[in-house]
């Protein structure tokens, strides 16, 4: 995998074979950027269900400040903290080992919030909507915060709470949903 554009492009990103994962295709990637540009910049990001950190990575070489990335897989994490390494990106980053229920209780009582929030679990993990729950009732994302969804062509509703969806593309069996914090 490269990262496909900011200062990091170009780059090689390990990972691509770990089991359990699925990465993130370059031109769905490449639109998902592209669709989010305006809000990267300076942003806290965390990538939930990060893998080897493809969304997450991609997101500090277009300027992120400080991404967390969050997997509850050994393996990806041994991977990811090689890729974070390998790239000289360890001050922008937090690796983080834990599933996601305890990371954003977590990142709740220490009253971390993000500007970007990936979404990108295993497609066969029915998670989508407890975490937009989750998101919403921590007051996870800031004021015009985005939570960006990768999926297998779900459909969701228009609207969760404060969280309006924002923007949706589809890319043949696979879908970006993008929610905004109003």
């Amino acid at each position: 995998m490269k990262i496909i554009s900011g200062n990091l492009k170009g780059r090689n990103i390990e990972g691509y074979n770990i089991d359990g994962t699925r990465p993130t295709m370059n031109r769905v990637k490449e639109s998902l950027f592209a669709m989010i540009q305006d809000k990267i910049k300076n942003s806290i990001t965390l990538d939930l269900f990060a893998g080897s950190g493809n969304l997450g990575i991609e997101a500090i070489s277009n300027g992120t400040k400080h991404c967390y990335f969050i997997d509850n897989n050994k393996e990806a994490i041994k991977i990811l903290k090689n890729n974070i390494k390998n790239l000289n990106i360890e001050s922008q980053s937090t690796i983080i080992l834990s599933d996601w229920k305890k990371a954003l209780n977590d990142f709740s009582s220490r009253n971390i919030t993000f500007d970007l929030i990936f979404i990108d679990p295993p497609y066969d993990y029915n998670v989508y909507e407890k975490i937009i729950e989750k998101v919403f009732t921590l007051n996870l994302l800031k004021d015009n915060g985005l939570l960006i969804l990768e999926h297998h062509n779900l459909k969701f509703l228009n609207k969760y709470h404060n969280l309006t969806l924002y923007k949706e593309r589809n890319y043949g069996n696979k879908s970006i949903s993008i929610f905004i914090k109003e």
